[in-house]
């Protein structure tokens, strides 16, 4: 029997306009791959993928109603260093087109975080929290 590997490699993102999301992406600081291609982009995001699909394509691909966009339950998370490097890198992101959607604030569960959508409304949390520091790579140290 075997077991899945517990990874993520590839985080892909249904998009309306290729264009538009991938120049956000790379104002973000993103670099994209040379295996992009017209209907996909593959970014580096450390240790993992995060690719750049047509949302239409993508929803058929996986068998799917492409429904409206809105609140799909989940978050992609940037941890900083510091709460002022969460401002910093908030600022950034609307600067490079995102929409703020919760300005960053200390939270209840002792850290502090905000949160932004990119031009296709995919939710960004840019959080720090004291209790997951990160490694020098940037990757969260889990205990």
């Amino acid at each position: 029997m075997s077991m899945m590997e517990p990874r993520i490699s590839i985080v892909t993102l249904g998009i309306s306009d290729m264009k538009r999301a991938r120049t956000f992406y790379e104002r973000l600081g993103f670099v994209a791959s040379s295996a992009s291609q017209d209907s996909i982009t593959f970014l580096r995001a450390g240790g993992i993928v995060l690719a750049l699909y047509g949302r239409a394509a993508l929803a058929e691909d996986a068998h799917v109603a492409d429904s409206e966009p809105g609140f799909s339950g989940m978050t992609l998370a940037h941890n900083c260093r510091s709460e002022a490097e969460v401002d910093t890198v908030i600022a950034h992101a609307v600067a490079c087109g995102a929409t703020l959607q919760k300005p960053a604030q200390k939270v209840f569960w002792g850290g502090y975080s905000g949160y932004f959508a990119d031009p296709d409304g995919h939710l960004w949390e840019v959080a720090y929290n004291p209790f997951l520091p990160l490694d020098q790579n940037g990757q969260p140290e889990l205990p």
